[in-house]
């Protein structure tokens, strides 16, 4: 059953009614064709699904009567945070729909010294940040994500790293590390009872084209990064994030079966 996104009122949940509005009208109306008396699952993109049944319909809002509400479960219980050194042309665009297809909780774009990419002002900024956060809202909804993953605006490495300092879990995966896999730092940090399931869990740090600067990586272990392997071939920067979230997710999320200790 199609998932849509709302906006949910407190005073209607109490209610027990959820009022569709926006684009997604047209499309039950005239793509999925649901008229009155129809079932929807609605999401408030915090992780909360109801079921609901089509009540009204108009040609700018679907009224819904409320049936049931439960915590989605696509959900994984790891909350993973990518920064993601932001890499040139459409790269950053593929590496947000794959990286939410995948579980990611959330995506911070960082300007490294390496990166290629500049913003000519704070609105080229904005604009490409509402871009990015309509990738991710399309792909939560695309996967049936319980939440829609936020793309922060692009900072630089040294408030990335700030904005890391929480998480109970810093990876940096790092080309000129020779030992110390990924799968080995999870394992361990997890059988230990180190990482948080909340959504400061796991921190990620991807390098853009040509990787770190060899003082960002010092800086970055400096501040808790913990330098990972990925084996012995180079990946490039818009398949790490994503090979990186889908190995976190098969050991501690929900793609995988038992975890091994």
């Amino acid at each position: 059953m199609a998932k849509f996104f709302v906006k949910t009122d407190p005073v209607d949940l109490q209610d027990g009614r959820i009022i569709i509005t926006g684009t997604d009208v047209k499309h039950i109306t005239n793509v999925l064709r649901a008229s009155k008396g129809d079932a929807l699952v609605l999401c408030d993109g915090a992780g909360m699904d109801y079921d609901a049944v089509i009540e009204n319909i108009s040609r700018d809002s679907i009224e819904t009567v409320v049936t049931d509400a439960r915590p989605s479960i696509e959900e994984p219980p790891i909350g993973v945070t990518l920064f993601q050194g932001i890499p040139k042309a459409d790269k950053m665009e593929y590496i947000i729909q794959k990286c939410v297809e995948l579980g990611i909780r959330m995506i911070v774009p960082v300007i490294t010294a390496r990166t290629v990419v500049r913003f000519g002002s704070a609105r080229d900024a904005a604009a490409k940040t509402d871009r990015w956060n309509r990738i991710a809202l399309e792909a939560a909804k695309q996967c049936g994500r319980g939440i829609i993953p936020k793309v922060s605006d692009p900072v630089r490495m040294d408030e990335a790293l700030q904005l890391a300092g929480n998480h109970s879990l810093k990876l940096l995966p790092y080309e000129e590390c020779r030992e110390g896999s990924l799968r080995e730092m999870l394992r361990k940090h997890h059988t230990a009872g180190e990482i948080e399931t909340h959504d400061s869990g796991i921190a990620v740090f991807i390098g853009p084209e040509g990787g770190f600067d060899s003082s960002e990586a010092e800086k970055a272990m400096d501040s808790g990064f913990i330098p990972v392997t990925l084996g012995p071939r180079i990946l490039r920067t818009e398949t790490a994030g994503v090979a990186v979230t889908a190995m976190i997710m098969y050991e501690l999320g929900d793609m995988g079966g038992p975890r091994d200790k």
